[in-house]
């Protein structure tokens, strides 16, 4: 009796194992075909390139960059604010009298380079006829080649148009507009998402060409998308979070564990038309894309990094150059990096960037927009200060979630 049950023992342990193997088979080719599905997709791929752009002449530095854009040249527009350095010996020779002999003062608000990174032009500032931001935010090429800027300031409730020389064109709102009547001796800014001929702290502006609109993220006193002709500043509509009528109500910190808000926060950070005619709106310290046809219908949404508090992680958006515009470039200038979408599903594929200041690396990264070759440009607030050029090769298969800093690629 004992050697049978010994004999049966073995049979049993002979089976276990045998089915040990085929699990352990089955597992292994469900990896590799999970593998090999996951290697499938692909996705635009990018190196950053360290000498872009040049030097800037004349000891120049820029401050918090917040705005940029690219013309039908490939030329790189930015605009910047030349009074946000941290240290006077920051900027030496503007100081009165100066603290250096050699270096350094703050650049012109707007810079703009060319395709091989020169610096060919720059202007901007007060001047006769119109009301510079008291802070500047956003910057928009159009379709006529000219420049589109905003401000965030305390006192902004407006938007300045110039052709991409300097020359003033047109400025659409009142600085002031939104100041209440002083309360203890302090101004007091109120926001008026229903204002029909002011804004309340511009972020940024998006002129659609095929309706000669300008579309305004408005903003950062304001909880609203605003949609004005782009020839006379007339308000031809507006909307809130899911196409609600805004409600200016402070809607008190983010909280992810809580149910989607049905307002906007503040700010709301970008209002970008794709060619087939979707409005994908920047809802910043919400965590989410909401996206709408050009009537402010409501289409759907997406979170990205959805527990992100404080800033918010949508910061701005660019569509790549192919006709069909596959993907949506995200960038998030509170987790430092740059997130890539597929357009058409809103599906996350893989991401780059780092926190820090080598290349490649982001410190608040703020803006971003992509030329006519696919290459990304992105700029950077707070301490970041810098405008950085992503080089388009290619398309890849993707294999992590998360890529890094995207440095060069050695070559033997």
């Amino acid at each position: 009796m004992g050697r049978i049950v010994k004999s049966r023992g073995v049979m049993v342990g002979a089976g276990v194992v045998v089915l040990l193997g085929v699990l352990a088979v089955a597992q292994s080719t469900l990896d590799r075909v999970a593998a090999q599905g996951q290697a499938a997709v692909e996705a635009p791929m990018f190196e950053v390139d360290p000498f872009w752009p040049k030097p800037l002449p004349n000891a120049w530095l820029i401050g918090m960059t917040i705005g940029i854009g690219v013309d039908d040249r490939d030329h790189v527009f930015i605009v910047h604010r030349p009074d946000t350095f941290t240290a006077r010996t920051e900027i030496g020779l503007a100081t009165d009298p100066p603290t250096a002999e050699f270096c350094c003062r703050p650049a012109p608000p707007l810079l703009e380079f060319d395709p091989a990174g020169n610096l060919v032009n720059s202007w901007g500032g007060p001047g006769e006829g119109y009301d510079w931001p008291g802070s500047n935010h956003g910057l928009w090429l159009d379709h006529k080649g000219n420049i589109w800027i905003g401000g965030n300031g305390p006192n902004d409730a407006h938007v300045l148009k110039f052709t991409r020389d300097g020359k003033f064109l047109a400025q659409f709102g009142k600085p002031g507009a939104r100041q209440a009547p002083e309360s203890g001796g302090k101004p007091v800014f109120q926001a008026n998402s229903h204002d029909p001929s002011n804004f309340g702290r511009v972020a940024k502006i998006f002129v659609d060409p095929r309706a000669n609109e300008a579309y305004i993220s408005d903003g950062y006193l304001n909880k609203r998308v605003a949609v004005i002709d782009a020839d006379t500043g007339v308000l031809k509509r507006y909307w809130g979070a899911y196409g609600n009528k805004p409600d200016d109500a402070n809607l008190g910190p983010y909280n992810p564990e809580a149910p989607p808000a049905q307002q906007f926060r503040n700010p709301v950070h970008c209002a970008d038309v794709s060619n087939d005619g979707l409005v994908y709106v920047c809802d910043r310290p919400n965590n989410r894309i909401q996206v709408f046809k050009t009537d402010g219908t409501y289409v759907s949404e997406m979170f990205i990094a959805r527990r992100t508090l404080g800033d918010g992680a949508i910061w701005d958006v660019a569509f790549s150059k192919d006709p069909e515009q596959r993907f949506l470039y995200v960038a998030d200038g509170k987790n430092e990096r740059v997130y890539i979408v597929e357009r058409k599903t809103m599906t996350l594929l893989t991401s780059f960037g780092d926190g820090g200041r080598q290349p490649g690396q982001f410190f608040g990264v703020h803006s971003i927009a992509t030329d006519s070759k696919g290459n990304i440009y992105t700029t950077e607030t707070y301490e970041g200060k810098r405008l950085q050029k992503f080089a388009f090769k290619g398309m890849g298969k993707v294999t992590t979630m998360h890529q890094g800093v995207l440095w060069p690629r050695q070559t033997q």
